[in-house]
């Protein structure tokens, strides 16, 4: 079976760190992105899940969930420390499925994560048997993640 792709939509280096060792430790796979230009560039059918924050250079946070919104209905978990309960409606009416606000228990994250993969899972059909198409990349700019065989590479070349 194919671990489990996150895209993690962040734009402080210190917080993407944190949460891609946290969840790469759980077994899944984290595809980064710091602008939600570079998110939606990088989105496909091999995703399961985003994370997504509110505040991000150019376009916000919400604009991109309605933009993923369009596309598919992957589970979108907004991580930020936009708390207020406005901007938590907000960005649970622009089609995101959950909200945890910044600074944030890592233990709440996963079980958050878990909770939301397995809902998607379970209610909407997706299992391992609609893994199987062609696009098996990630591609961030000039870097291409491999999902089916581990692998990174940037202008072609095996990193």
């Amino acid at each position: 079976m194919n671990p489990q792709i996150i895209l993690l939509v962040e734009d402080d280096p210190s917080i993407r760190e944190g949460v891609r060792i946290l969840l790469g430790g759980e077994g899944y796979m984290i595809g980064e992105a710091a602008s939600g230009e570079e998110a939606l560039d990088m989105m496909n059918d091999t995703v399961d899940l985003v994370i997504l924050d509110v505040m991000l250079p150019g376009m916000s946070g919400i604009q991109v969930c309605e933009k993923i919104r369009e596309m598919t209905n992957v589970p979108i978990l907004f991580l930020t420390a936009k708390s207020q309960e406005t901007d938590k409606a907000l960005g649970l009416l622009a089609g995101g499925d959950d909200y945890l606000t910044k600074p944030f228990s890592f233990v709440e994250l996963v079980a958050r994560v878990k909770a939301l993969l397995r809902r998607y899972q379970i209610y909407h059909g997706k299992g391992s048997q609609s893994r199987q198409s062609n696009s098996n990349s990630l591609t961030s700019g000039r870097r291409q993640l491999h999902t089916d065989r581990n692998a990174v590479k940037q202008d072609g070349l095996s990193l």
